[in-house]
C-alpha cells in the first residue's frame, strides 16, 4: 500500500486492498478514507472511487514527510482532529494503539489520548454479561475493546464483534442486537469507530441464496410406472410431467402413470386419499378449468380477478376447510382491536351524532398525521434506489402477468429506478409517459391485487390459502410488489384486515383474530352457533355436529362448562384465520422485506396501519392547494392569480366543473392520487403569460395563464385539462 506501507490483506481490517496496474498504484481503501489531506473530487467512476490519481500521488508525498508516532516510520498520512495534537500515524498502526476512525461526514480520526469515550457510572461497571453476537462473556469496562448500545443499558459487545456484524449486516440491517433499535444505535456505533458500509446484507447479495427453498418434489411414486426414462424423469406439457399431491406436495406421478389426461386434473397420494376414506370424506373431485386463468411463461397463473356482483363461494363444508382453499368474501363489518387487548375488552358503543362527528375528526386528523409521518419514512427507504433505469414492458389488459414477468427478469432490481411503457398504448410521449405509466401501472397492480385469490374477505382482507400460489411463490411476488409501490411512488394497498397488519407487524403469534375475519360463511355459522349456544346440552349437540370440522382444526376437546366455548372459539379462529395460512403469511413477509418496508412497519407499526388497512382520503380543495407551491416572476401578481387558482379548486370540489379534483391532479402528474411517499419534485405552480394552462408531469410543475377575469381562468382550464384528458383516454 503507498500510504501505510504494508502487503497485508485483510479486507475487514483494512478495507479492499486495490491495485491499478494502468497507475502503478496499490491502496488499502480505509488508508486512503482516513488519509487527513485528500478528499473525493471527481465522481464514482473516476480514479479510486472518485479520489484522482492526481491527488492519490499528491497525499503520498505530503505523507512521506511525516514521521509516524507509533512506528517511527514515514509516511503517516493520517492526523488526530483534536485541537493542537500534532500526532500522525498509518491506519494500522492507529488501529494496534487503540485509535479511533469515524466512517462518517469528514472522515475524523483521533489518537489513543484525545478519542472519544462512552459515559459509564459506578454501578454500570460492575460485573459482566454476555456479548449477544458470539455469546462469550465481556466484562464491563471502559476499555477501548468494549462498546456498550446506546438503546439497551444492559447490552454490552465486544468491538471486534460489532465490526464483523456490521459488515456483513451493512446500513440497512445493522441494528442493536437486543432490540432492534437502529437509528440511535448506529450513530452511537459509527461515533466510536464502526464502520458500517453502505450496502445490502452479505446474505442478500449472496446469489442463489435461496435456492434450496424453491426446490419442488420431482419424483413418480406410484406402484408402477411406465416411463422408460426412469421415475425421475420429467417433461412439461406432455404425459411425462410429474403432478404433485394437491394436499401434501409431498408425492408425485407422471400424468400418464395415474391415466391422467390433463394437467388440471386433480391428484392425491394414497396417504392423503386413506385420511380421508377413514373419515368418509374422500371424494375425487375435478379441478376447476383454468380456462380464464392468465398465464406467464408457460405457467398457469391463478391470480384471476372475481366478480364484483358474484363473489366466489366456497365449494367446501366447514369439516375439510384446512385443506380447501375458501373464495367466499363476506363483508367485514369492524376491525380486529390490537392485538394485546382480550376479545372480552373489545366493546361496540353507540355514539351520539355529536360525539361521533368529534371522534370522526379526530380519528381524521390522526390518520392524516401518521401520513405523513409515513411519507418521511418512506423516503429515507428511497435513498437505496438508484438513477440506473429498468423498463417493465405492461399490457393493461394482462396487468398480473405482465407485471409478474418484468418482476422475474434476471435484470430486474427493486434498488433501479423503474419506467413502465404499456404495449398495449399507441401514440405515447416520453417525457410525459414514464412518470403517468409508473402510476397508473401500481395503481392497476394494486387493485388487481385487492381482488385476487391470494386473499379473502371483503372490505378488510386476510391472506387465503391457495396451494397452486404457494407452489409457484406468489404470496412472495405479492409482497415484493407491494413493497416496490410503497418506496417507488406507487399507491399503497389500503385493503389489509387489522389482523393481518398486526400479524406481520407483531408477529402471528401475538394476534387475536375476530369473527369478521372468517372470509367463509360455512364456517363463520358454525363458529356463531358454538359461540352462542346458551346452554351446555345445546352446545354440546353443536360439538357433536361439527366434531370433525373440529378435529380437522385440532380444537377437539372435551367441554364441561358453557363458558368452555369462548376459549374454544378462541382457539378455532385462530387456527382458521392464522395458523391455516403459515406458509402464505410467511412467503408474503418475506415479499415484503423488499427495500427495507417490513423492517419499518415493525418499527412504526402505527402509522404503517394509516396506509395499510385505509384507504387514502377523497382529494379536497384545500388537499390539493396545499400539495402545490406557488411561484410567480416579479411582474405579476401573485395574490390575485393565487385567488382564482383557489377559487377554481373550490367550484370543482362542489361539482360546478367539467372535471374532477383527480383529473387536476392527473393533468399535472400523471397520477389521479397522492402517493404515500408523497411527489418527487413536489409539486409547483407558475402564474406565466401564456395563453392556455400547461401540465409538467416531468417536474410535476403546473404553468397557469395570467387572465383578467376569473371565468377567463375557469374557461382555460375546463377546456385544456379536459381535453387534454381526453385525447389520452382515447
Amino acid at each position: 500500500c503507498v500510504l501505510c506501507g504494508r502487503t497485508d490483506d485483510c479486507t475487514e481490517k483494512y478495507g479492499e486492498k486495490r491495485t491499478y496496474v494502468e497507475y502503478n498504484l496499490t491502496v488499502h481503501y480505509y488508508c486512503l478514507l482516513m488519509s487527513s489531506g485528500i478528499w473525493q473530487r471527481g465522481e464514482e467512476d473516476e480514479g479510486v472511487d472518485g479520489f484522482l490519481i492526481t491527488d492519490i500521488r499528491k497525499e503520498v508525498k505530503r505523507a512521506a514527510k511525516l514521521k509516524c508516532n507509533i512506528c517511527k516510520k514515514k509516511g503517516a498520512s493520517i492526523g488526530c482532529v483534536a485541537p493542537k495534537c500534532k500526532r500522525s500515524y498509518h491506519f494500522p498502526c492507529g488501529l494496534q494503539r487503540e485509535c479511533i476512525f469515524q466512517f462518517m461526514e469528514d472522515f475524523r480520526s483521533y489518537c489513543w489520548e484525545h478519542r472519544p469515550v462512552q459515559e459509564f457510572t459506578d454501578k454500570e461497571l460492575r460485573g459482566a454479561s454476555q456479548c449477544t453476537i458470539c455469546l462469550d462473556l465481556v466484562e464491563h469496562l471502559p476499555v477501548y475493546t468494549v462498546l456498550r448500545s446506546p438503546c439497551c443499558k444492559n447490552a454490552w459487545f465486544h468491538r471486534e464483534c460489532l465490526q464483523y456484524q456490521a459488515l456483513s449486516a451493512g446500513l440497512f440491517f445493522f441494528r442493536c442486537t437486543v432490540c432492534n433499535n437502529k437509528d440511535k444505535f448506529q450513530k452511537e456505533m459509527l461515533r466510536m469507530g464502526i464502520h458500517i458500509p453502505e450496502r445490502d446484507a452479505s446474505w442478500e447479495l449472496e446469489e442463489n441464496a435461496y435456492q434450496d427453498l424453491l426446490h419442488c418434489y420431482q419424483h413418480c411414486d406410484v406402484k408402477r410406472c411406465l416411463c422408460r426414462k426412469g421415475r425421475d424423469y420429467n417433461e412439461p406439457d406432455s404425459k411425462w410431467e410429474i403432478k404433485r399431491c394437491q394436499y401434501c406436495g409431498s408425492r408425485g406421478t407422471h400424468l400418464a402413470c395415474s391415466s391422467m389426461r390433463s394437467w388440471e386434473e386433480n391428484w392425491e397420494c394414497m396417504e392423503c386419499r386413506s385420511i380421508f376414506a377413514k373419515s368418509g370424506k374422500y371424494s375425487k373431485q375435478k379441478k376447476r378449468s383454468l380456462g380464464t386463468s392468465e398465464k406467464t411463461n408457460g405457467t398457469t397463473c391463478i391470480l384471476e380477478e372475481p366478480s364484483p356482483k358474484f363473489p366466489r363461494q366456497s365449494s367446501g363444508s366447514p369439516r375439510n376447510f384446512l385443506l380447501q382453499s375458501p373464495k367466499i368474501m363476506c363483508q367485514n363489518l369492524s376491525p380486529c382491536s390490537h392485538p394485546e387487548l382480550p376479545a372480552s375488552d373489545r366493546v361496540t358503543m353507540s355514539l351520539s351524532p355529536m360525539m361521533s362527528n368529534r371522534n370522526w375528526s379526530l380519528r381524521h386528523r390522526r390518520l392524516g398525521e401518521q401520513r405523513r409521518e409515513v411519507c418521511n419514512i418512506l423516503k429515507e427507504l428511497k435513498v437505496q434506489v438508484k438513477t440506473k433505469p429498468t423498463r417493465l414492458n405492461i399490457n393493461a389488459e394482462n396487468i398480473w402477468s405482465s407485471a409478474l414477468k418484468g418482476f422475474r427478469q434476471r435484470i430486474f432490481s427493486p434498488t433501479n429506478t423503474i419506467e413502465v411503457s404499456f404495449s398495449n398504448c399507441k401514440n405515447t410521449s416520453k417525457t410525459n409517459t414514464f412518470a403517468a405509466s409508473k402510476h397508473h401501472f401500481f395503481q392497476l397492480l394494486m387493485l388487481h391485487l385487492q381482488n385476487s385469490s391470494l386473499f379473502e374477505g371483503s372490505s378488510g382482507k386476510n391472506l387465503s390459502l391457495d396451494f397452486q400460489a404457494l407452489e409457484e411463490n406468489l404470496y412472495f411476488e405479492a409482497g415484493k410488489m407491494i413493497a416496490v409501490s410503497l418506496v417507488h411512488g406507487g399507491p399503497s394497498p389500503g385493503f389489509f384486515s387489522k389482523t393481518l397488519f398486526n400479524c406481520l407487524a407483531y408477529g402471528p403469534e401475538n394476534v387475536k383474530p375476530a369473527l369478521e375475519d372468517v372470509a367463509d360463511d360455512d364456517v363463520a355459522q358454525t363458529i356463531k352457533k358454538i359461540k352462542y349456544a346458551n346452554s351446555l346440552s345445546s352446545l354440546q349437540s353443536t360439538l357433536q355436529d361439527c366434531c370433525e370440522f373440529l378435529s380437522a382444526a385440532g380444537c377437539l376437546r372435551p367441554v364441561t362448562a358453557l363458558c368452555d366455548k369462548n376459549v374454544l372459539v378462541n382457539d378455532i379462529l385462530i387456527s382458521y384465520v392464522i395458523k391455516r395460512v403459515t406458509l402464505p403469511l410467511e412467503s408474503f413477509r418475506q415479499g415484503l422485506k423488499t427495500l427495507g418496508v417490513l423492517e419499518k412497519m415493525q418499527m412504526h407499526p402505527d402509522v404503517f396501519s394509516s396506509i395499510m388497512c385505509h384507504k387514502p382520503e377523497r382529494l379536497s380543495a384545500k388537499t390539493v392547494c396545499d400539495l402545490f407551491t406557488i411561484h410567480s416572476s416579479s411582474d405579476v401578481n401573485k395574490v390575485e392569480g393565487a385567488d382564482f387558482w383557489m377559487g377554481y379548486l373550490q367550484d370543482v370540489e362542489s361539482g360546478e366543473s367539467v372535471v374532477t379534483l383527480e383529473d387536476v391532479l392527473l393533468f399535472v402528474t400523471g397520477s389521479c392520487y397522492i402517493p404515500s411517499i408523497g411527489f418527487d419534485p413536489e409539486p409547483t405552480i407558475k402564474f406565466l403569460r401564456i395563453r392556455y394552462p400547461i401540465g409538467n408531469r416531468l417536474l410535476n410543475c403546473l404553468e397557469l395563464p395570467i387572465t383578467k377575469t376569473y371565468q377567463q381562468f375557469k374557461n382555460k382550464m375546463e377546456f385544456t385539462i379536459r381535453n387534454t384528458l381526453r385525447v389520452e383516454r382515447e
